[in-house]
């Protein structure tokens, strides 16, 4: 998905870094989903094993055929908007500004803004062993704007984009100073 599908760039403006959660942060998800395809393999093991006369009636087995088939449809639909979910939350940083894309469902979606310039304060934070070792973590970016609080959950590399974020916001309050003399 380009970032013009999801905001208009403005003619002065560039995108300098567009952030998504960290793809480790998704694996739990994906165990789950691998564990409930399971579900009916056991089910039908322990079954069999429990009544193996069951299976034989001609009614029973097209049933569970058909139960076993509802299951795994759903579980990937469920999968399918769980990743939608997970791939399209994202932050783009542009020379003017900070936008953020939350997709809060499958069909729904938030978009919130703030100006560099209206950055106040910018904390970064790396939490536990996981996000330690693969390098994800926290990213709280105080405003002065309409959203007072931007919180990057997961991202990638949150100390080096925090540096990033007031590096930029530095930039723009340098070229927002100059204008309003």
């Amino acid at each position: 998905m380009s970032v013009s599908a999801v905001i208009k760039i403005k003619p002065y403006e560039k995108v300098i870094q567009v952030t998504r959660h960290h793809l480790i942060t998704f694996i739990p998800q994906i165990i789950f989903f691998i564990l409930l395809t399971l579900v009916p393999i056991a089910l039908y093991w322990l079954l069999q094993r429990l009544f193996p006369t069951l299976f034989l009636n001609s009614i029973i087995y097209p049933l569970d055929i058909l139960l076993a088939s509802i299951f795994y449809l759903s579980i990937l639909l469920f999968f399918y908007t769980s990743f939608v979910e997970f791939y399209l939350d994202l932050w783009i940083f542009t020379n003017d500004r900070l936008v953020d894309v939350e997709q809060t469902t499958l069909f729904a979606r938030r978009i919130a803004e703030a100006d560099l310039y209206q950055v106040q304060d910018v904390s970064s934070e790396v939490k536990g062993f996981c996000a330690s070792l693969f390098n994800y973590g926290r990213v709280e970016i105080q405003t002065a704007g309409a959203v007072p609080k931007f919180i990057l959950e997961n991202v990638p590399h949150p100390h080096q984009l925090r540096q990033t974020i007031l590096e930029l916001a530095s930039e723009d309050k340098k070229f927002h100073n100059h204008n309003n003399k």
